[in-house]
């Protein structure tokens, strides 16, 4: 009969035991915890072994996967396991030839394609490591990022275009770079295959270690030009956590991992190695594309797919098709996926994970969220308790002018103010040194701008993420605003990613980029949403549901119906050239001339710009009919002018 309480008491203990662990996460943590110290562990041993090279682990899955299992899929060429080493240690081959040497990088300006992957995997096996050189940029742009890599060798995608954009800078990048440019065309790629696929000795592979680059990838450069980011041997630790997090398996019958964003792109570049790295089929997208990328899944069997940005709302901005969950694609990885896409997306095309990361080039930050319902939903990241009380004093939300940037200190002190967690802010992250942070790659000058000193006490270090971010009660991480895209408006402070959200959920937009526009005669930013729209579109309805979303300030002022997709080559969107076009139709129109004959258009369609007259009559305290939205003319944008030096405006 003692059984029986005892029984009871078990089942109470275990009913609260699951009850705790559900509501604080906490096997989750210890199960993420114990991940990376695994994945340490091993690169520990591989330090003490052959090295920490990640062309061992590459060569891991060769020898453990059935020969004949399809380690690469493209619409070019498709690839086994062995194919993929035999053409890995040619190419190490012929880069060993060509000059290529140990413990110095080579640029590759590519497209998507195997040979990307073939040329990559080859420099590791010299002991080298690829520079991933965008192969839109061109002009001053292409030789910055060139001059910055140091790299005396520069590998050509055979395309015309991309060989173009070489020859138009060839002279300096071989006069003042002293730099071999190959084009990997169809005779040289003939050449490499004839070669004998023999095995780069383990002696070449010795420096790469520790702060060594696995490869050197660049940031947008939206404010200038790119910056190199160095993503170094020992942080690629983390790189393979993501295929367990989102329960991906390898091996011939395992998982299959479609990419399409650019390679030489973070998410892209890191999900095909990832792919190597674990023994997951890699399926190749030579380009992101609406029309052709569900067709790309479907051929290549792919379980698994990436995204960046913008990615998903094009895919779900697309007319429904019976074909929308005829394929078998369960989990899908990447970071930017909208809130008033998210949903939509999941539902419609039947994603069981989403695994949601928010990390910046440099690398300093990084969550992830792996998304299985509701709960996590539209969150870029989850912790339990235990990593919430790991991270409470590395990721600190501080007190700064989200407008302006500015910390805002105490005048007694000199010390910042910490944040709320809930409230959120600017993340800091707390550096033990400056070695820390491995900096930009031969830019001490902007490496030396991203910290912070003396922000809670004297002597402290600090690193500036530049995004303002919120952590809930329940451990999830919302994404609030890049600094810098925060504008005010009527003594407030507008979020242009609240605003986009309320934006993207009217039926008719297929995509919202909002900023802060000056306005003659007007204190702060008023706001500016630049829409992709429908052809029947309602302007007043988008007004009253703007107004119904959102805080009154917080009302577009301003819309800009664009005729052409302004989003980078990542998906993810620019707001530099539309913000420094403002309101004047004027630099609108000169834009748009300059852009077309660069392109050799003869049509060129300006974009409309819409406004709101009587939001900008509330603003000056006038009392005017409103018509709600209504096209903004030339005669408005000098009317504006005019009336800023203290005369009235008829609005």
């Amino acid at each position: 009969m003692a059984l029986v309480p005892v029984a009871g008491a078990i089942a109470g203990t275990a009913a609260a035991a699951a009850y705790i662990d559900a509501k604080y996460h906490l096997t989750k943590d210890i199960r993420g915890i114990l991940g990376a110290r695994a994945n340490q562990r091993a690169l520990e041993k591989n330090a003490a072994g052959k090295g920490q090279s990640l062309w061992y682990q590459f060569e891991a899955q060769v020898h453990r996967l059935p020969s004949d299992a399809e380690a690469i899929w493209s619409r070019t060429g498709c690839y086994t396991w062995a194919e993929t080493y035999a053409n890995a240690c040619r190419y190490g081959q012929f880069m060993l030839q060509e000059g290529v040497q140990p413990g110095k990088l080579v640029a590759m300006y590519m497209m998507n394609r195997p040979e990307f992957m073939f040329t990559h995997l080859g420099s590791w096996a010299i002991g080298s490591a690829p520079a991933w050189i965008n192969y839109n940029l061109a002009g001053d742009a292409l030789v910055h990022c060139l001059k910055v890599a140091d790299a005396k060798v520069i590998i050509i995608d055979e395309d015309a275009e991309c060989r173009r954009r070489i020859e138009e800078v060839r002279d300096r990048l071989e006069g003042e770079l002293g730099m071999k440019i190959i084009v990997l065309d169809q005779a040289q790629k003939g050449e490499i295959s004839r070669l004998e696929p023999k095995r780069p000795g383990d002696e070449l592979r010795v420096g790469a270690k520790g702060k060594f680059p696995i490869f050197l990838f660049y940031t947008s450069g939206t404010t200038g030009h790119p910056k190199a980011c160095p993503f170094e041997t020992q942080r690629a630790v983390g790189l393979t956590g993501r295929v367990g997090a989102m329960g991906l398996k390898s091996g011939p019958d395992g998982d299959r991992w479609y990419v399409c964003m650019p390679l030489y792109h973070g998410t892209g570049g890191t999900t095909a190695l990832v792919c190597m790295m674990t023994g997951i089929t890699c399926c190749i997208g030579t380009k992101f594309s609406t029309s052709r990328f569900w067709t790309d899944v479907r051929d290549s069997n792919s379980t698994a797919i990436v995204y960046v940005g913008e990615t998903a709302r094009y895919l779900i901005n697309a007319p429904p098709s019976p074909l929308d969950k005829q394929h078998k694609v369960r989990a899908m990885f990447g970071n930017g996926l909208r809130p008033d896409v998210w949903q939509r997306f999941v539902d419609r095309f039947g994603i069981e994970v989403v695994g949601e990361f928010f990390n910046s080039t440099e690398g300093v930050m990084a969550l992830f969220n792996g998304s299985r319902g509701p709960f996590t939903a539209t969150s870029v990241g989850h912790q339990g308790l235990i990593e919430r009380w790991r991270t409470h004093n590395t990721y600190v939300p501080v007190a700064v002018d989200i407008v302006t940037g500015e910390l805002i200190r105490d005048p007694k002190t000199g010390f910042c103010k910490r944040k709320a967690y809930e409230e959120g802010s600017e993340i800091f992250v707390q550096m033990p040194h400056e070695s820390a942070f491995v900096g930009y790659y031969n830019n001490p000058e902007a490496t030396e701008k991203r910290f912070e000193r003396n922000v809670f006490k004297k002597g402290d270090l600090y690193y500036r993420t530049g995004d303002a971010l919120r952590r809930d009660t329940d451990g999830r991480w919302f994404f609030m605003d890049r600094l810098g895209d925060t504008f005010r408006w009527k003594s407030e402070n507008v979020s242009t990613a609240e605003v986009a959200e309320a934006l993207g959920s009217f039926p008719g937009v297929s995509e919202a980029n909002v900023y802060g526009v000056e306005v003659p005669g007007h204190d702060g930013r008023a706001g500016c949403a630049a829409i992709n729209i429908t052809e029947s579109f309602d302007f007043q309805g988008l007004l009253k549901h703007a107004q119904k979303k959102l805080p009154k300030y917080a009302v577009p002022v301003f819309l800009r119906v664009l005729k052409y997709q302004t989003s980078m080559h990542n998906n993810k969107q620019n707001k530099v050239p539309l913000r420094n076009d403002g309101i004047d139709l004027r630099k609108l129109q000169e834009r748009a001339d300059k852009e077309a004959a660069e392109k050799g258009q003869q049509d060129i369609e300006y974009d409309t710009l819409y406004w709101h007259p009587a939001a900008l009559a509330a603003h000056s305290g006038l009392v005017k009919e409103d018509r709600g939205y209504v096209v903004f003319t030339m005669e408005d944008w000098d009317h504006l002018r005019a009336s800023a030096g203290g005369a009235e405006a008829k609005l």
